[in-house]
């Protein structure tokens, strides 16, 4: 992995040899042993029952229990969950959310047809600013839709009293929040509805699908049929749905992959804290701080690079990485910068000065359940030696 190349050598984005030689991904998903759900596959086969059976009921349940509501109903996605969410409520108007987001918040407002209005996060924990919401209703205002970013929770107390102030329901995408807290309470049990995504890069993953979450029983049953079309027991379809559904293969790694959710938060937590102890004393690397109350599952560790104190950009320690064996990700490219939302972001764009700050400095490094120190070691000493030769990497790049 490492060749334990001292700082003084020069980097490889300057021509030295790479600090890593296997290399070390952003994010990796931590599968059960085969073992563990190659006996439920085998019931599958042997039973044809390949979706919507009895392992997604299981799930189903499980999860609820998990998270502290009376519905979890399994999805094939975070995306279709969010859009079902937004049709079965029937919203008409506008929806406040912040901008600093995944593609999937903004689409699912599109799809049905949802007015954005954006509005800016704070800095330093990177989710919605509840003062910025409280100034962006209006009478046209039908939701208020927080995004828990990389596994922090926004201020769910606040914009739920500004939600019940204005008599619209407060939704949240958790796609990178399971197992996180807010206060006593598990993301998923916060606002009406939450949506989390099951997919490689999250905290637990069936391969691909979402859960939604709700203690409304009415809002998960017509999800649940929306999710298969929106088709009654007579086949006759009573809304426009889509084909939403996880089969039991999906669900059968997501109950393994739930089983062990705890215990990788809690090896997560470690390496975070690992990386925050080595890279602190650099200069002009700062982290992203938690919401107050919050606890985040460590889907993601994003630092903040200050060009202004820094000896690099976070564009040149971006590519200095990836020449070293290490991949980063420059997490996220608002919603009003991409080409799909330029319309909606020309109105808001001035206006969102956090959010345009934080994706110019924030740099996701990698971070998965069976990491290593050593690993997390690497990273941060590549990370010292790119630091070390900064002023040439400046003229370099």
């Amino acid at each position: 992995m490492s060749d334990s190349i001292s700082s003084d050598s020069l980097p490889a984005v300057l021509g030295g040899e790479p600090a890593i030689t296997a290399g070390i991904p952003v994010s990796q998903p931590t599968l059960p042993p085969i073992e563990e759900v190659g006996e439920k596959f085998r019931d599958i086969f042997a039973t044809g029952m390949i979706t919507t059976a009895k392992y997604v009921e299981q799930f189903e349940h499980e999860m609820a229990d998990y998270l502290g509501v009376r519905e979890a109903v399994a999805v094939s996605s975070n995306t279709t969950g969010l859009l079902l969410l937004f049709k079965c409520l029937d919203l008409k108007g506008e929806v406040i959310l912040p901008s600093f987001t995944f593609s999937a918040s903004g689409h699912a407002l599109a799809w049905n047809n949802l007015k954005q209005v954006y509005v800016d996060i704070d800095l330093q924990t990177c989710v919605i600013d509840p003062d910025k919401v409280a100034a962006a209703v209006s009478s046209e205002t039908c939701a208020i839709f927080g995004v828990h970013l990389w596994g922090n929770p926004c201020a769910a107390d606040r914009l739920q009293e500004i939600a019940d102030q204005h008599g619209v329901p407060l939704l949240f995408d958790a796609a990178q929040a399971v197992g996180s807290l807010y206060g006593d309470h598990k993301v998923g049990s916060l606002g009406l509805a939450e949506v989390f995504s099951l997919s490689p890069t999250k905290m637990m993953t069936s391969a691909e699908g979402g859960i939604v979450a709700t203690d409304d029983t009415a809002l998960a049953a017509k999800i649940r049929q929306g999710r298969n079309y929106g088709v009654d027991d007579d086949y006759d379809c009573e809304f426009v749905g889509v084909n939403a559904r996880l089969s039991e293969l999906h669900a059968v790694l997501g109950l393994a992959s739930l089983n062990k959710l705890d215990g990788d938060i809690a090896k997560r937590t470690v390496l975070m804290d690992r990386y925050r102890k080595r890279l602190r004393d650099l200069p002009g690397i700062g982290f992203q701080c938690l919401t107050e109350g919050g606890r985040s599952n460590g889907v993601y560790f994003s630092i903040r690079v200050d060009e202004e104190v820094a000896p690099v950009s976070r564009d040149q320690l971006c590519s200095a990485l990836e020449a070293e064996n290490v991949q980063t990700r420059k997490y996220y490219v608002p919603l009003h910068w991409q080409k799909v939302y330029a319309e909606v972001g020309r109105t808001y764009s001035h206006a969102l000065t956090a959010t345009e700050k934080a994706a110019s400095t924030y740099l996701t490094l990698p971070l998965f359940s069976h990491m290593t120190e050593a690993e997390v070691d690497a990273v941060c000493d590549a990370v010292a030696r790119i630091f070390q030769h900064g002023a040439e990497i400046q003229s370099a790049l």
